[in-house]
This record gives structure tokens, C-alpha cells and sequence, in this order.
């Protein structure tokens, strides 16, 4: 079982994961992962490569190249320990290839390594992942509105994520936070994002750092009342970010989001229920109006009469 669930989990993802790797930016990206394999395994781009192998083979791996590729091997398990979602599976398989790649192309010869990390430079600067563009209930800020939002309705409780869209671990969660916002938005909880690496103000007050090494993206926090009462990941005293997946379960169980969506139904409830109320007694008293008005319509023609 400890092997066929993985494989079931793999299987079930196939269709999935094949339109997200037929993207370009998905393409390109594998194409530069395989780039040593495919230049020391196929001819004849192999011919004439310089090899450490006895037999003289150029078109085979030599024994540092076994190597080297191994411990990339034991580097990427270890990281997609803690991965979650498919697609972070493959971003840490394509990252460390591409470092494999590039060690290993230096070692064969200094000029294509330096060949091999300008494409890469090139491929980063060029292209940008795919932004997530599926169904989602979220509303997105910036720097000047966020905070009128807040603070506009304190009955609303806000979730709010602090992303960048060159974060990679911020476009892993995108489908989870969407899809948690299809299950529990509602009048009374509600959802909303805004980009620090675009607007440097908001994560200066919210102490969100944006830095290409933190570990602040992304970061939720809920807000009730207009003012923060939780904040994951937690930043220690030092100013570091506390470990923490971003997993659903996770976030559902951390925010209490099953309990928020309950109490924000029953106020919806209350709040539709206190303004139906005038409407209601003007309905009751309307018969009343028509029955008085009616005896006076009939005391008066009886008068006449």
C-alpha cells in the first residue's frame, strides 16, 4: 500500500499535470533540466566530449557524473518531503536539475557551463510562470484600498494573503487559496489578496518581508474587527519566519475556518432577518389599514344613504 498510493496519487494527477507541463514556461524549463543528459547520452552531440570513463566512451556517464547526479537525486527527496501539491513536486525536481546541470557542465568544460547558465539567466529574466486564472471568491487589493476594506464593515471577517507573483511557493498555494475561497466565502468571511512585490507600503506596514530569500511568501492573516489576530507563518523574535505548510487541512484547522464560516452564516442570517423585520410589520399592518379604510368607505355611503 505504502507504494501503490503514490503511484494512485500519480495516476489520478496525470491529466492535470499534463496540461500544466504542455505551458511554454513548462517546457522551456524541463527542456534545460535534461539539457546534460540529453548532450552526454545523444549523438552526436556527445562525440568528442571529454570523459573520465577507462573504455574512453564519450557517450556515457562518467563515475563523478553518477555522482553528482545521485546526490541531486537524494537532494530533491529529501525537499519534496514537504511538498504538497504536484506542481511543487516538479518545481523542486526542475530547480536542483538545472543546479545539477550546471555543475555538471562546468566540470566538462568551462565555456559551456558559462553557456549553460547565460540560457538559464536568459529563461529567468524572459519568462514568468503561469499565473493560476482559475474559479475563485477573492477580492484583490492595493496599496490604498486594502485597508479601506478592512475597516469598512469590522463585522467582516477578512482573510487575506500577501503574495509576489515571482514566488514560487505563492503560485503553489494560488489553487488552494482559490478553492478555499469557493468553499467558505460568504457575506460575513471573505477573502482577499494583495501583491507586496508590487506594493512595497502594504508589506512595510503589515512587516511582510519581500526579499528573494524569505520565507514571509505567502503569508495569510485574518482580521476581525479591522485589526489582525493571526498571522501565519508566525515570525519569531528575531524577525524569522516560523516553518509552516500551507496545506488546506492546514490552513482550515490554524484559522478555525469551519467555525468562522458557521458564525458568519448566523450573522448573515441576523442581519437579513433585522432588516426583513420592517418590512414584515408593514405587510401586517396593511391589512389592518385596508379594513379600517374599508368600514370608513362603507360608514360613509351608509351615511349618504
Amino acid at each position: 500500500m505504502a507504494v501503490l498510493a503514490p503511484l494512485v496519487a500519480l495516476l489520478y494527477s496525470v491529466p492535470r499535470l499534463s496540461r500544466w507541463l504542455a505551458q511554454p514556461y513548462y517546457l522551456i524549463s524541463a527542456l534545460l533540466s535534461v539539457a546534460f543528459p540529453l548532450v552526454r547520452k545523444v549523438p552526436p552531440f556527445c562525440l568528442g566530449l571529454p570523459t573520465q570513463r577507462e573504455d574512453g566512451n564519450p557517450c556515457d556517464f562518467d563515475w563523478r557524473e553518477v555522482e553528482i547526479l545521485m546526490f541531486l537525486s537524494a537532494i530533491v527527496m529529501m525537499k519534496n518531503r514537504r511538498s504538497i501539491t504536484i506542481e511543487q513536486h516538479v518545481g523542486n525536481i526542475f530547480m536542483f536539475s538545472k543546479v545539477a546541470n550546471a555543475i555538471l557542465f562546468f566540470r566538462l568544460d568551462i565555456r559551456m557551463g558559462l553557456l549553460y547558465l547565460t540560457l538559464c539567466l536568459v529563461f529567468l529574466m524572459t519568462c514568468k510562470p503561469p499565473l493560476y486564472m482559475g474559479p475563485e471568491y477573492i477580492k484583490y487589493f492595493n496599496d490604498k484600498t486594502i485597508d479601506e476594506e478592512i475597516e469598512s464593515d469590522r463585522r467582516v471577517t477578512w482573510i487575506v494573503e500577501f503574495f509576489a507573483n515571482w514566488s514560487s511557493e505563492c503560485q503553489s498555494f494560488a489553487p488552494i487559496y482559490a478553492d478555499l475561497s469557493l468553499k467558505y466565502n460568504c457575506s460575513g468571511l471573505k477573502f482577499g489578496k494583495v501583491d507586496v512585490g508590487r506594493y512595497q507600503e502594504v508589506s512595510t506596514k503589515y512587516t511582510v518581508s519581500t526579499s528573494p530569500l524569505t520565507k514571509q511568501l505567502p503569508t495569510l492573516i485574518l482580521f476581525q474587527g479591522g485589526k489582525e489576530v493571526l498571522r501565519r507563518p508566525q515570525i519569531d523574535k528575531k524577525g524569522r519566519a516560523v516553518s509552516w505548510s500551507f496545506s488546506e487541512e492546514n490552513v482550515i484547522r490554524e484559522f478555525n475556518l469551519n467555525e468562522l464560516f458557521q458564525k458568519a452564516k448566523k450573522l448573515s442570517k441576523q442581519r437579513e432577518g433585522a432588516a426583513m423585520e420592517p418590512v414584515i410589520e408593514e405587510d401586517l399592518r396593511a391589512p389592518d389599514t385596508l379594513q379600517s379604510g374599508d368600514s370608513l368607505a362603507n360608514g360613509e355611503s351608509k351615511k349618504d344613504k
